[in-house]
Parts: C-alpha cells; structure tokens; sequence
C-alpha cells in the first residue's frame, strides 16, 4: 500500500466517524415541524382546518386574479369588524408568490369589495418600499404591522380571499387612504366606486 493509499484510507475513516457522530446527533435532537405544501387542486386533510394552512391550500386558497380580466368590480368602503373580511380592512391570509409554484407567504392585504358571498377581492401589501413605483401606493403605518413600518399597496396584483381563508382582521385602513387606493385602482382598471 503506497502513502497516498494510507492517507486516503485514514481519511475515510476520519470521514466516516465525523459524518456517524453527526448523524447520530441530529437524530438525537427533538425534530422541528416541515412545513409542506400540498399541490394546488389537492384535496384537503384535517391539518388543512387548521389556522396556519387557512387560504394556502383547497377551495379556501388566496388566488391572484388577473386585474384586466374583472369587468365590473364595485368598491366600497364597508369595514365591519365581525371577523369576516370587509372592504377597507386590512386582513391577513396566505398570499402566493409571484411564481405560482406552490409557495407562499402570510402577509396583510387592503380588501377592496366582495366578489362572492364567501370571496372578497384583495391588494397586497409590504413594507419594502417602493418611492417611485407607479404599481405601489404608500398608506403610512399602522395596527396591521407590529414593527410600525411604513406600508405599500400593491395595485397591480388583485386576489380572490376565501373568508375562511382569512388569518385575521388586523386593522380598518382610514377612509381617505382608502379613497387614495381605490381611485387609482378605478382609474387604471375602469371599475365603479361606490359611495
């Protein structure tokens, strides 16, 4: 056996006893809960009831909804807060992400008027700012984000909540803003607004 047979043969070993003593303590470590996604259209389980998969999967998903497609979408302020969403709330559900794949995130939405007995039409939102950005409107901070960061509207991605896909009401966003969001989503997509 040549030296270089030796060393490698003494690494192996070293290896193999490093990555056994490593196994070893990862199956001795309380294991954390993975998150799975089901693929859309899946039927749901029992887990789905429960709070932290409400919107994300099933016929109670948080859908993102072509805005050009709505031909007639009547807005109206009408928060009411009896735990269902309402236009002028700010609620939080199980949003998507851009690339339909599956994934998603909770986060808060401006709900904008009601699609359906049991869906409302939705903006999303985020605190990442956006000076500039003709797709986002700045309505300041407020109850619906613990660290008081300022807030941005979405206008350019609409979604269809479930109510029982709905997380939590988090705030009622002020008239006015309201108003601000609401014209520039008329202007740009042509739907009526109510008084």
């Amino acid at each position: 056996m040549s030296n270089t047979d030796g060393i490698l043969a003494a690494l192996a070993k070293i290896l193999q006893k490093a990555l056994g003593s490593n196994r070893a303590s990862r199956t001795n470590r309380p294991r954390r809960p993975v998150a799975r996604v089901r693929p859309s259209g899946a039927a749901p389980t029992a887990s789905s009831a429960r709070q932290e998969d409400r919107g994300s999967s099933g016929g109670t998903a948080t859908i993102r909804i072509d805005p050009d497609s709505i031909d007639r979408l009547q807005v109206a302020y009408a928060p009411e807060r009896d735990g269902a969403p309402d236009a002028g709330e700010i609620v939080w559900t199980w949003v998507p992400y851009e690339e339909n794949d599956g994934r998603g995130k909770d986060r808060p939405v401006l709900v904008i008027g009601r699609e359906s007995a049991d869906r409302v039409y939705a903006v999303r939102m985020t605190s990442k700012a956006h000076d500039g950005d003709r797709d986002f409107l700045t309505i300041g901070s407020g109850a619906w984000d613990s660290q008081g960061r300022e807030s941005w509207v979405d206008i350019e991605q609409l979604y269809s909540v479930h109510e029982d896909g709905l997380r939590r009401e988090a705030a009622v966003l002020d008239r006015r803003l309201y108003d601000r969001v609401v014209g520039a989503l008329t202007r740009r997509y042509g739907w009526a607004a109510a008084g």
